[in-house]
């Protein structure tokens, strides 16, 4: 991370010369704020490895177990910042990413803690600045009152689109959309898991 200035994520990739010189350029990049154990993010690097992948995450734990997929996967398309994912989308350029996930975040349920959550206002604001036109951002939580604080902020912001056609859009994951552990953990514990995705107008 620069101190200051902007970070281009070009370079955090442009690290491996083809056998003709030129560095390996990635199609585009995605972010995956607070991404856990990492499984998501590992499975979505495995599927698109012509796709560079940035992930925040501040506990150690679910750093070391990404770390550990990453070795066992050979993965070499994913880049980790340990640390507020807000200090990364304050660097990163304008329209600089194709994709976004904020999955299962901390609710912090209680009304004085509300301040805290990762789905906020600014954080949907610098989404928008960061996501290219037409770039998705996915959402989920397995709990009600932040999936109604959610619905409160980002399918009426004016730089995202809801997609959705009816209950089961937001209801059932897509399938280019593993199911982690906490999710499964969630669902034996009786909560359901709900989906959003919304696309970044022009």
């Amino acid at each position: 991370m620069p101190e200051t200035g902007t970070l281009d994520p070009a370079a955090l990739f442009d690290t491996f010369p083809l056998p003709d010189g030129e560095r390996e350029r990635k199609r585009e990049y995605w972010l995956e704020i607070g991404f856990g154990a990492g499984e998501h993010l590992a499975w979505q690097a495995a599927q698109h490895p012509e796709v560079g992948f940035l992930g925040a995450e501040v506990f150690e734990n679910g750093v070391v177990k990404l770390l550990a997929d990453i070795r066992r996967r050979n993965l070499t398309n994913i880049r980790i910042l340990v640390d507020d994912a807000r200090l990364l989308l304050a660097a990163l350029p304008d329209r600089s990413l194709g994709r976004a996930f904020i999955l299962f975040p901390d609710p912090w349920p209680k009304q004085r803690h509300h301040k805290r959550r990762m789905v906020s206002q600014a954080t949907l604001d610098a989404l928008a600045r960061t996501l290219r036109p037409g770039a998705e951002l996915r959402l989920a939580t397995d709990d009600i009152g932040y999936l109604r604080w959610m619905l409160e902020l980002a399918p009426v912001h004016p730089a995202f689109e809801w997609l959705v056609r009816g209950p089961a859009d937001w209801r059932e994951r897509p399938e280019d959309w593993p199911q982690t552990r906490y999710e499964q953990k969630a669902i034996a514990a009786g909560r359901v898991p709900y989906f959003l995705r919304l696309r970044r107008g022009p």
